[in-house]
């Protein structure tokens, strides 16, 4: 096995196991380190020595063993723990994988979204702190202190390690889906820095939500968020130049998207659309699944867009809807009415200085051909924006719209 499929193979049983220790052993941080250790001693031992046969089983073995060390070492809580520092390792370990029970503790309701995500990041998506850091453009210590309080936060809530119920179990599965929409939609589209997409983050948001959609596969807006992301996700070869600069979707060069990514998506936004309700993200991944249709641009069914919008403002209303339904609005009935779509948004603080706001604004007004007023919404929003990439786009419109200066 190639150092690669190590790899691949290591940060797919990290969740497992560590899942597996939270069970047996109840603490959270005491079993995240020595899981580390563990996956560390793989990472050395396995290019030389080769894959044990059951690898999720020697990972538990040695990260219990890591764990049960760490108990013994420490002395203020010797006596209190000496029972656990005792028991004899079992060497059978269970089939069942509590990777989803796992998930779930990570996006406890006492953490912060920012919290919630870093943690999913580290525990369940196996990502190192430093690896965190950079993706949100943070320094590494302040992502080890957040991670740090979070785990601090589920010990003190005393939490116990198994799926919620009833209400409470879908309360939490939502806060799971928004967490992995997250990750998905800043490795898609960062929020800041030089590089349009983070595609390490993208596919670490699939693959979780893979990782959900095959134990909950009845549950619609799962599938649905499976689907909007795969369908999403297949355009990301055409979005940026070979400079790396952004290509908007009416211009992309739709033979390089993922033909396979899309006849995934659309089957499982035909799944998630049969059952008897629908949800936020049914609704986006049938509008991405309507755009992943059209052989070109202009042969987007742009009605269906708008109506699946209007549908998706009523049961999940949001700015970022509404600008989204303007889009669509003004490839039905022009740019005048989706500016006057726009002016409903003008007194949300959310949106007052948001650059997809301006930028959105900014192109309809060169539509009517009111090139001034593009030309300063255009720079409006590149100010806005602390993407590169995105800023390098605007500031390019901008320049286009400029009004010539007369002698």
């Amino acid at each position: 096995m190639t150092a690669s499929a190590i790899e691949d193979l290591l940060r797919e049983l990290s969740p497992q196991v560590l899942a597996t220790l939270v069970r047996r052993h109840g603490q959270f941080e005491g079993c995240e380190d020595a899981v580390q250790e563990a996956v560390l001693a793989a990472a050395v031992q396995w290019p030389v020595e080769g894959v044990p046969d059951n690898p999720r089983g020697w990972l538990v073995t040695v990260a219990s063993r890591r764990f049960i060390d760490q108990v013994r070492s420490d002395h203020a809580r010797r006596e209190r723990e000496s029972a656990t520092a005792t028991e004899v390792v079992p060497q059978d370990v269970p089939d069942s994988d509590d990777t989803l029970v796992l998930l779930f503790l990570c996006c406890h309701p006492a953490l912060t979204a920012a919290s919630q995500t870093a943690l999913t990041l580290r525990a369940v998506g196996g990502l190192s702190t430093a690896e965190i850091a950079r993706a949100f453009l943070v320094p590494e210590a302040t992502m080890a202190a957040r991670i740090s309080r979070a785990k601090q936060r589920i010990k003190a809530a005393g939490s116990s390690f198994s799926l919620p119920d009833g209400a409470q179990r879908q309360d939490r599965l939502r806060v799971v889906l928004h967490v992995l929409y997250l990750i998905f939609n800043e490795g898609y589209t960062a929020s800041s820095g030089s590089e349009l997409h983070r595609a390490d983050l993208a596919r670490e948001a699939i693959r979780l939500a893979r990782m959900v959609h095959a134990q909950l596969s009845e549950d619609a807006e799962v599938t649905g968020l499976l689907a909007l992301m795969l369908l999403t996700h297949a355009r990301r070869r055409s979005r940026t130049t070979s400079a790396g600069d952004l290509v908007p979707l009416d211009e992309q060069d739709r033979t390089r998207w993922d033909r396979a990514l899309i006849a995934e998506g659309t089957e499982l936004v035909k799944a998630s659309l049969a059952g008897p309700a629908l949800g936020p993200y049914q609704l986006q991944a049938a509008i991405a699944a309507t755009h992943a249709g059209a052989a070109t641009a202009q042969q987007t069914n742009w009605s269906q867009v708008h109506a699946l919008y209007l549908i998706l403002e009523r049961i999940a209303p949001n700015p970022m809807v509404t600008l989204n339904r303007a889009i669509a609005l003004a490839q039905i009935e022009g740019p005048r009415a989706a500016l006057g779509l726009l002016s409903t948004l003008d007194g949300d603080e959310r949106m007052a200085a948001h650059h997809r706001l301006l930028s959105v604004r900014a192109h309809l007004l060169e539509e009517i051909g009111d090139t001034a007023g593009a030309y300063e919404h255009y720079r409006r929003a590149a100010k806005a924006t602390a993407s590169i990439a995105e800023q390098r786009y605007l500031q390019s419109r901008a320049g286009r719209v400029r009004p010539r200066v007369r002698p």
